[in-house]
């Protein structure tokens, strides 16, 4: 629900107020009494998340692949072939 600005045109009261979307506007000033009361245009508050965090990946859909356990990282086999050969260079000089 967001927070309304208004003011008196009378006394000048300023305040906010905390209001549903579809509320209706205030009319009466809770200062001086008087039906003067005018909405301000509010710069708005912006969105507000709150929890431990929201991630692009909180939302994808999940496959039925994702729902089968995993091997963890560690379970990784290693690549035991031989080392990759390097390019040896021509030392020998056919000039």
């Amino acid at each position: 629900m967001p927070t309304y600005d208004y003011q008196c045109k009378e006394c000048g009261h300023r305040f906010e107020e905390f209001q549903s979307i579809t509320a209706k506007p205030l009319l009466t000033c809770p200062s001086c009494g008087k039906p003067a009361l005018k909405r301000l245009l509010g710069g708005g508050g912006g969105m507000v998340f709150k929890g431990s965090g929201f991630y692009l990946t909180d939302y994808k859909k999940r496959t039925s692949t994702d729902t089968t356990s995993k091997k963890p990282a560690t379970e990784t086999k290693k690549d035991t072939s031989s080392p990759p050969s390097t390019p040896k260079s021509d030392t020998s000089s056919s000039d």
